[in-house]
């Protein structure tokens, strides 16, 4: 009888051996891969791509350090495989990127990881009242344009989009179409340099006139509504064509900014994808508020904008809103299991 217990024992111990060694050689479904993260120069995109990222490595995947690469290039990489995704593909905004890396054929985007994404054309309201100043086709006049004049040109000057970025061809395009060329100057550059001199001759009480976007730390500095407003652009020339454009930039107040309402997306590698099925489901339920990514942007404005802030404000987001971070995981992991 004690051999057969002893027997027993044994056997029940070699089994939950067998079962530990077959949970560890399975593992999470990242177990052994690792991923590629980029985003572009603007530092204010590494928040929302390291919350990703964390919920990554919970999955088990090993995350390597974020590589800066412009939009244009970052589409391109994702889709031949020299990295694994990017957190803040513009559905409109990037759309021609995403076709020319593409596509559906070799890349992923699924749900909107942030939407209410608005873009347009602002100038300090003091002005805007004096002047009655509420369309950015009132420029064509040339004693309107050179309000904002900086350089002594005559013409006004814009803090537009940096080169690559996408926002600069739709800024070009309005500039032609709404015959504004030879007005308007479109300075382009560091975005940040630039608004930083926007915003300080807004404080000397001088005309600005700027293009910007949600979510973005300049509005919550620049208030709209409060210390700036919004700019509509000019209706489009009757038919079809024209009814489609305004249609399609129309926002849900009846305002025209110019631009479509825009959400934000992680994009993927389609074969990545395809092998992890985990991550899919991942990307796809992820939501992030605007109204976090504008907060924590501020955050960054006001000096607490190196890698460790960063950090600390991305694993702050994750604690403060762990039930749903966990839904995140619980959703990836079952459709790994599938």
């Amino acid at each position: 009888m004690k051999r057969i217990r002893l027997f027993t024992g044994i056997l029940c111990a070699v089994g939950l051996m067998l079962l530990g060694f077959g949970a560890h050689a399975s593992g999470p479904p990242g177990n052994g891969i690792v991923v590629q993260p980029l985003k572009s120069s603007l530092a204010e995109e590494m928040f929302q791509t390291l919350i990703v990222s964390r919920a990554l490595e919970r999955l088990g995947y090993t995350v390597a350090p974020v590589k800066d690469l412009e939009p244009a290039t970052a589409h391109l990489a994702i889709a031949n495989g020299d990295a694994t995704f990017m957190a803040n593909h513009w559905a409109h905004l990037h759309a021609d990127f995403y076709k020319n890396s593409g596509g559906d054929a070799k890349l992923v985007r699924t749900g909107a990881y942030a939407d209410g994404a608005v873009q347009g054309y602002l100038i300090d309201r003091k002005t805007a009242e004096q002047y009655g100043i509420t369309n950015i086709g009132q420029l064509k006049d040339p004693a309107i344009a050179r309000l904002f004049d900086t350089d002594g040109d005559g013409k006004a000057d814009l803090t537009g989009c940096t080169p690559g970025w996408g926002c600069e061809k739709a800024i070009e395009h309005h500039l032609d179409t709404f015959d504004l060329r030879d007005v308007i100057t479109h300075k382009q550059g560091s975005y940040a340099a630039l608004m930083a001199d926007t915003i300080a001759r807004y404080k000397q009480g001088k005309p600005i006139l700027y293009y910007t976007w949600t979510p973005y730390w300049v509005s919550a500095v620049l208030r709209p509504g409060s210390d700036v407003v919004w700019l509509e652009v000019p209706s489009p020339a009757s038919g079809e064509s024209a009814s489609a454009t305004r249609l399609a930039t129309r926002l849900p107040n009846g305002k025209d900014y110019g631009f479509q309402a825009d959400e934000e997306q992680i994009v993927a590698n389609r074969d990545f994808i395809a092998k992890n099925p985990a991550a899919g489901k991942l990307f796809e339920v992820m939501k992030l508020p605007v109204g976090d990514i504008n907060a924590q942007n501020l955050r960054m404005s006001q000096g607490a904008g190196s890698q460790q802030d960063i950090e600390r404000h991305a694993n702050g987001w994750i604690r403060a809103h762990q039930a749903l971070f966990d839904s995140w995981i619980a959703a990836a992991l079952g459709a790994a299991a599938k």
